[in-house]
């Protein structure tokens, strides 16, 4: 072991996370196995001041209730501190060059979360940055979410490898992360879009080769209830994410018959664990009945936001 706690042939100390495709399959899942150990920490009321005297600065665009309070609360149990800048304070792009940000908040800060609108102001960020650079959201990726995702699903199942997930809705970030993540872990996924709505041919190309290598597959479908038959995870997102509002109103018809409901509970595997990274518009995207079901781990998944990037951060920012 190393002093993270981590197997010695892993080790991610000062790399960037901007996109799943950053780890490996063995790191992601030592990632997921620090997770597992942090949240037993913390459920036994032992502390890991394992990132003590560190500091992490944490740039929004768009703000967010489960990612700012689970980076702040991380850094809190791990002994360091973090720094709120809201989209008032930086700018990006418009007051500073991201590059000028990159360069100053790597002298002051140990990591750098930014939650942002378009992929490329992370990818910038990282490229100048001198500090690890997490991509705490983009348009194009959310790979934090999904460290959350599969430390939940394998909570539930013991395993990750051999399973089948549905994922209805938009073709997102959402689903590219969880297309990345789920053909490294060996965990077939099929994404469930309106006509139209696919996700991004590259990433899907990308991750369908991952799949390959990993004994597993990456399928689109327009036919939801066809697509759900014996799933072992339903996992859905709102249809109109932050930025969209203007289309939301065509959405909820366009959408309307990708819900996950007792119907589709119905047809998938009597044990499917249901997902929903939250925030969550009931009835639309997911009924509220189906959200409280005994399948649902939607608020286990939005705790495992904190302890997921906990690992993450312990991995990549200890000395």
């Amino acid at each position: 072991m190393n002093p993270t706690g981590t197997q010695a042939n892993v080790d991610l100390r000062g790399r960037h996370f901007v996109t799943m495709q950053d780890v490996s399959p063995a790191e992601l899942t030592e990632i997921l196995d620090t997770a597992d150990r942090l949240k037993a920490d913390v459920k036994a009321g032992r502390s890991h001041p394992v990132l003590a005297g560190k500091t992490l600065g944490m740039i929004f665009q768009k703000p967010s209730l489960r990612t700012r309070v689970s980076f702040e609360v991380g850094m809190t149990q791990l002994g360091g501190h973090a720094i709120y800048l809201a989209p008032s304070d930086i700018k990006l792009g418009a007051r500073e060059t991201t590059e000028d940000i990159a360069l100053v908040l790597s002298r002051m800060c140990d990591l750098v979360m930014a939650r942002v609108f378009g992929h490329d102001v992370v990818a910038d960020m990282a490229e100048h940055a001198t500090v690890p650079v997490i991509n705490g959201l983009s348009d194009l990726e959310h790979p934090c979410q999904i460290l959350a995702d599969l430390q939940t699903i394998r909570e539930r199942k013991g395993t990750l490898a051999g399973l089948h997930m549905v994922y209805s809705g938009d073709g997102n970030n959402v689903a590219h992360s969880l297309m990345f993540g789920s053909a490294q872990v060996g965990m077939s996924i099929t994404v469930v879009t309106p006509p139209g709505y696919e996700p991004n041919a590259a990433i899907l190309a990308d991750s369908r080769a991952i799949a390959e290598g990993n004994g597993c597959q990456v399928n689109i479908s327009n036919d939801l209830m066809e697509a759900s038959r014996g799933a072992d995870v339903l996992y859905t997102d709102v249809w109109a994410s932050m930025g969209q509002e203007d289309e939301a109103a065509d959405r909820k018809t366009v959408f309307a018959p990708y819900q996950i409901n007792a119907d589709l509970l119905a047809v998938a595997d009597d044990d499917a664990v249901i997902l929903h990274c939250l925030p969550a518009h009931y009835g639309e995207e997911i009924t509220y009945d189906a959200s409280r079901t005994p399948n649902s781990a939607i608020f286990d998944q939005a705790e495992n936001r904190l302890h997921a990037q906990k690992a993450l951060m312990v991995m990549l920012g200890a000395d």
